[in-house]
């Protein structure tokens, strides 16, 4: 293993992990955010039930006991009397759960793009990349409101029909699936228009990077050997991409995330009763006057979702950093 001493690192060279840990404030981001993960997950189904019913709790202010003693409000309730902290977690597992699905669908599609894009090269190459011109020319955002407004009703419609599908047909698990999936039915579109528009900066940044593993001697040697152009770009190619794809990834998070909460504070998220941290901002909004604010409706959303998005990006840099070097300064 590799020492460092005097800034410079002594004997073999070090792997991008040992660089990463080296790095604190990549490490403690990488805590933070798997940290938040967890709790999002485990927190509201160890909570007791009561907190997560709506009550006649309005407006409770944080560290608060409800008016028959039996609900502990850690950060306070809404408008409906529903507890914040459980609402704020269960936001985390949508919002977190966006960014993520999200950012998987533009590497599948701006990875496969750019791979493509960048191989091919010649006339393929420039004709590729002009289509992305184009795509950039248009307000992202303008395309995933029509998505999300166009589609909307049609996909609602759909769940419906499976929901009455299954309950004709008695079966129970399919009924309530589709129902369990109604209120979420606009994320869902929400997920793959920002996946749609999110993946043209993960393309060139593909696209680049193939042009220049292309011309190493172990892709020369595979063409030699007779392998195919798709048998080179995801046996040889890919595999070289991992590091980059990896980080690219890690900053498209937190980006997906930022444009559904604003979708969602502008009320074209995910419906109610169903939360992100989005959504809890716009509730927050709603409710804040210079009288009788109900100011933890809109800190804690707003804390949470900020640092969450500094540990992320955090998080990318630094495996930029590790994992290639030569990006850094």
């Amino acid at each position: 293993m590799a020492e460092v001493s005097d800034n410079r690192w002594k004997g073999a060279p070090p792997s991008g992990w040992e660089v990463l840990k080296t790095n604190r404030a990549a490490m403690a981001a990488l805590v933070f955010v798997v940290t938040v993960a967890v709790a999002a997950v485990l927190v509201p189904i160890f909570l007791p039930e009561a907190v997560k019913q709506v009550s006649e709790d309005s407006f409770f202010p944080p560290l608060s006991r409800s008016v028959d003693g039996t609900r502990f409000h850690l950060l306070g309730t809404d408008l409906n009397g529903n507890d914040l902290f459980y609402r704020l977690m269960t936001g985390a597992q949508v919002s977190l759960g966006v960014g993520l699905i999200g950012a998987l669908v533009s590497l599948v599609i701006g990875g496969t793009y750019g791979m493509v894009s960048g191989y091919a090269g010649g006339r393929v190459d420039g004709a590729m990349m002009r289509f992305l011109d184009v795509l950039n020319s248009v307000p992202s955002l303008l395309i995933v409101m029509i998505f999300v407004s166009g589609f909307d009703g049609y996909f609602k419609d759909a769940l419906d029909a499976v929901r009455l599908w299954g309950q004709e047909n008695d079966w129970r698990w399919v009924e309530g699936l589709a129902g369990a999936l109604l209120p979420y039915s606009r994320i869902a579109i929400l997920v793959l228009s920002l996946g749609l528009v999110q993946w043209l900066t993960m393309a060139r940044i593909v696209r680049g990077q193939v042009l220049v593993i292309k011309e190493m001697a172990f892709v020369t040697a595979s063409r030699a050997m007779g392998q195919g152009s798709w048998a080179i770009l995801w046996k040889h190619l890919w595999p070289n991409l991992s590091t980059i794809v990896l980080t690219c990834l890690t900053l498209t998070i937190p980006a997906v995330i930022r444009d559904e909460s604003f979708l969602s504070f502008l009320g074209l998220g995910i419906d109610e009763p169903a939360a992100s941290w989005g959504s809890l901002l716009r509730d927050g909004a709603q409710v804040i006057n210079l009288l009788d604010s109900k100011w933890w409706l809109l800190a804690f959303p707003g804390v949470l979702m900020s640092l969450s998005l500094l540990a992320l990006n955090f998080l990318g840099d630094g495996l930029r950093d590790a994992f290639d070097p030569k990006s850094g300064s």
